[in-house]
């Protein structure tokens, strides 16, 4: 649940149903909700995790692809509603499943994930290290 507000509340989740991580808000601290709609974020109905950071941004950690479990990516948004690239966890042919993601007293943001269905992995970065880019045409922006 990210918190963008007392009382203005924002839930992101998979959906088997579509191709996209599914959103849904509360203007009432989370009574009522409203109907689940596509956000622009592609997912393969894997597993997401989200988290509103001290400063107020906010992260989610998702497969961007319509299929597959690579690449594990890593978006931020100021709104929950604009989400821009922010970092590529992985890339590489494999699984990267079951994100899990923290913010520690530090500042710190924790990312732990399934490794290629062999062990669980953490990462921890520094949130104002990241480098937000715009996606072109949904796609993940190159490096370039």
């Amino acid at each position: 649940i990210l918190i963008h507000g007392p009382e203005k509340l924002q839930i992101l989740c998979r959906s088997r149903n579509t191709k996209h991580v599914l959103e849904s808000w509360s203007e009432d601290g989370g009574k009522s909700w409203s109907p689940l709609v596509d956000t622009t974020l592609p997912n393969p109905n894997s597993g997401i995790d989200a988290v509103t950071l001290a400063d107020g941004r906010h992260l989610v950690v998702y497969n961007h692809t319509p299929r597959g479990r690579s690449p594990l990516n890593l978006a931020i948004s100021h709104d929950g509603k604009h989400w821009q690239a922010a970092l590529v966890l992985e890339n590489q042919p494999g699984e990267y499943s079951y994100p899990a993601i923290i913010q520690s007293s530090d500042g710190k943001v924790h990312i732990t994930y399934t490794w290629k269905r062999q062990r669980i992995k953490h990462v921890v970065v520094d949130p104002q290290k990241l480098v937000a880019k715009d996606f072109e045409d949904g796609t993940w922006p190159s490096d370039e």
